[in-house]
C-alpha cells in the first residue's frame, strides 16, 4: 500500500502543485487548507507525512504542528515558510518538525525531502 502525505496550505494553487507531483510518484495525498482541518484529516487518516504550511488562517501551522505532536510525538511533519520566517522556523523544529521547506519549493527539493524521510512510495 503507498504512503500516504497530508498536504496542508491554504494557498489552493501551491497545495495543488504539490499534491499532483506526489501523486505523480505514487503516494496518496490528503489534503487540508487549515490547521483545524489538518489536526482531524491526522486523526482520521493516519498519514505517514505531513506537510504544512507555517502561516494560515483558523489556526496556524505552529500551533497545528503542537496539536499532531501531541497525539504523536514521532510524528513526520516538514513545514513550508517563506523567507524571513527563522524564528518561526526554529520554533517548529524545537516543537518536533522533522525539516522545512522554502516557498516556493521546487520539484526536485520537494521530491528529495519526501523520499529522504519516506523512502518510496
Amino acid at each position: 500500500m503507498s504512503k500516504k502525505i497530508l498536504i496542508v496550505d491554504d494557498a489552493v494553487f501551491h497545495r495543488l502543485k504539490c499534491s499532483n507531483l506526489l501523486k505523480e510518484q505514487g503516494y496518496r495525498i490528503l489534503e487540508a487548507s487549515d490547521g483545524m482541518e489538518a489536526i482531524r484529516q491526522f486523526k482520521e487518516k493516519s498519514p505517514d507525512l505531513v506537510l504544512m504550511d507555517i502561516t494560515m488562517p483558523e489556526l496556524d501551522g505552529i500551533s497545528a504542528l503542537k496539536k499532531i505532536m501531541e497525539i504523536s510525538p514521532f510524528a513526520n511533519v516538514v513545514m513550508f515558510t517563506a523567507q524571513g520566517q527563522q524564528a518561526l522556523i526554529s520554533q517548529a523544529l524545537s516543537l518536533g518538525a522533522k525539516d522545512y521547506l522554502l516557498k516556493p519549493t521546487s520539484n526536485e527539493k520537494l521530491l528529495a525531502l519526501v523520499t529522504r524521510i519516506l523512502g518510496e512510495p
